[in-house]
């Protein structure tokens, strides 16, 4: 018998995640977890995939990171053995992995890190992943630029070690954001990779190697040691989602503050969160870049950071402002190197669930001293909303009558969603009137160009289809829309519908083109003019599979078919020519 786990992957999920009070959001149709005992089953449909193609859909490697006397910190295991990570990776990775010596973290911790890939790395293309990378929410696509690092910290005492302590890290590399997914995974593994040691770790990797992709709208069975992800309704315990940490359990020392904080975020401002401990440091800072959502932070992000990190020079200086950047830290040796920094959250030991700590208060930035400061929130930005007192008032009575944290966490979770969107329509409502009209789009012509953002514009639009149509909270929206104009969330949003719009109208360009007769056309134009409507139509047919153009799949058969017909009504010297050239 195996011990036997579920998982749900995509958007439009069904099952257990209805059941599990999803509250019809479209993050909580990506996973649920539960155990119940089966007898293991066969992975199918998986035979034709090369070896370590599964393992490579999850996950980039797997480190085990020790304590050597004479070195510090090294890795010790690289696993699978092909995998490759540069020298700064691997070092980034030995300090990532280890608590500072500061935190005093006994026994078992498990916290999480982000780093950026080495530049001139070869981007890693699998195929399946990419298929299905765009039908996901933002918060569940894989990060290009970056790696994930899960860490199992293990520190205990050991008399027969010259040291006297065991120390070690079981880490998993991966280029997803499945914070939860991956360490419920470690929790099932670490501890018994650390009495069992390599041979385990291999038949583990072998496992994550017979796993399928994480295929949107499709439920998993991924077996691991004898656990495997399942969805099953009669299960006993429920992982709310793949990516969420505990939303409230982080927000609790400030939720006083959370729309202020919601705010930063949102304007993607400098922010450090200094916490007694990697794993309340990463929970946080990922809490955070997860307020916004649905929206994308754009900015950089590092649940755990280090004065050893290789961006350490280039977040610290003085000699220009703070970047737009969330830095999670525990060395009390920040306190001075980033005092200079505009807004920074100090926490005390996050409570574990059905404990409320006291909440800090918001005090200016001269108050914080090197060592001896209270937890708080030491800043001096003026938020441009009005608190909402509601949402207190709700938390605090959640907080008198011992709601469970996870119920909390959904109220929670549900005011920023409702902020966010209330925040956004208005601009997507803008951003979509400035698509062309689909009858000015002609076969003939190239697709017409989507007008410019003009923020004046789009301020004039406010008055009446403003963000007061959804939300009741009063404030400065106009100033708060001026400054998200300005930030890299905005840009990166901006950017991101731009190229979605327009790979719309050249969707929609290609449609037009279908639904002409071109053979008709052909009759009234030269050789040499049909001949250039093929290689253009050619050209069309890669730019709409290079692109992954929104395109109906009739559309693409019927332009083959229109390709094939005018070759065919071609001399046969050119038909020759043409058939080489390209695909059809």
């Amino acid at each position: 018998m195996a011990l036997r786990d579920q998982a749900v992957f995509g958007p439009g999920s069904r099952g257990s995640l209805d059941e599990a009070g999803a509250e019809g959001r479209e993050a909580a149709a990506l996973a649920a977890a539960g155990v119940a005992l089966e007898d293991d089953e066969e992975d199918d449909g998986r035979r034709g995939l090369l070896r370590w193609d599964g393992f490579s859909a999850w996950l980039h490697c797997v480190c085990v990171v020790g304590f050597d006397l004479e070195l510090g910190q090294a890795v010790e295991v690289i696993y699978p053995q092909h995998c490759k990570l540069t020298d700064k990776e691997k070092t980034n990775i030995c300090y990532l992995s280890f608590p500072d010596s500061n935190s005093g973290c006994l026994g078992d911790t498990q916290f999480c890190f982000r780093f950026r890939q080495s530049s001139g790395r070869r981007v890693s293309l699998h195929c399946l992943l990419d298929e299905f990378d765009k039908d996901l929410p933002v918060y569940l696509k894989k990060d290009p630029a970056y790696f994930y690092g899960y860490v199992y910290f293990r520190q205990v005492r050991d008399k027969t070690l010259k040291r006297g302590y065991f120390q070690k890290s079981l880490v998993l590399i991966s280029k997803l954001p499945y914070i939860h997914f991956f360490h419920t995974v470690l929790k099932q593994i670490a501890p018994e990779y650390f009495e069992k040691n390599e041979p385990y770790l291999e038949a583990a990797c072998n496992d994550v190697d017979r796993w399928p992709a994480p295929v949107p709208g499709k439920t998993l069975h991924l077996p691991i040691m004898g656990l495997v992800m399942k969805a099953d309704t009669h299960t006993s315990i429920i992982l709310p989602t793949v990516h969420e940490v505990d939303l409230f359990r982080c927000f609790c020392p400030v939720f006083l503050h959370s729309q202020m904080l919601w705010e930063l975020v949102l304007l993607g401002e400098p922010l450090v969160v200094m916490a007694p401990s990697p794993s309340e440091s990463s929970e946080t800072v990922l809490a955070l870049v997860n307020c916004i959502s649905p929206l994308k932070y754009f900015s950089d992000f590092r649940p755990y950071f280090t004065i050893h990190d290789s961006e350490f020079k280039e977040y610290t200086t003085r000699t220009q402002a703070p970047p737009s950047v969330i830095l999670g830290v525990t060395n009390p040796f920040f306190a001075k190197t980033l005092q200079h920094w505009p807004h920074i959250i100090r926490i005390g030991d996050l409570k574990p669930a059905g404990e409320i700590p006291k909440q800090v208060k918001v005090k200016k930035l001269k108050n914080l001293k090197t060592l001896d400061s209270k937890p708080g929130v030491y800043t001096s930005y003026k938020p441009y909303l009005n608190r909402d007192e509601e949402i207190i008032k709700q938390l605090q009575k959640g907080v008198q009558q011992k709601r469970p944290s996870e119920a909390q966490s959904v109220i929670l979770r549900r005011y920023f969603l409702e902020l966010t969107q209330s925040f956004i329509i208005p601009l997507e409502r803008y951003v979509a009137s400035l698509m062309p009209l689909q009858k000015s789009i002609s076969p003939w012509k190239s697709p017409p160009q989507l007008r410019q953002f003009l923020p004046e514009e789009f301020m004039k639009t406010l008055e009446k289809t403003g963000p007061q149509l959804t939300s009741g909270i009063k404030g400065d929206w106009i100033g708060l829309y001026r400054q998200f104009l300005k930030s890299p969330n905005f840009d990166g949003w901006f950017k991101t519908r731009r190229k979605e719009m327009t790979h719309k109208l050249e969707a929609l360009h290609l449609e037009a083109l279908c639904e002409e007769d071109l053979l008709l056309w052909i009759q009234k134009h030269t050789e040499v003019e049909t001949v250039d409507l093929v290689l253009k139509l050619k050209n069309k047919l890669l730019q709409a599979d290079r692109e992954n153009l929104p395109v109906k799949p009739d559309t693409v058969e019927k332009l083959r078919t229109h390709i094939d017909a005018i070759i065919l009504a071609l001399p046969e010297d050119l038909q020759g020519i043409l058939l080489k050239t390209g695909m059809t």
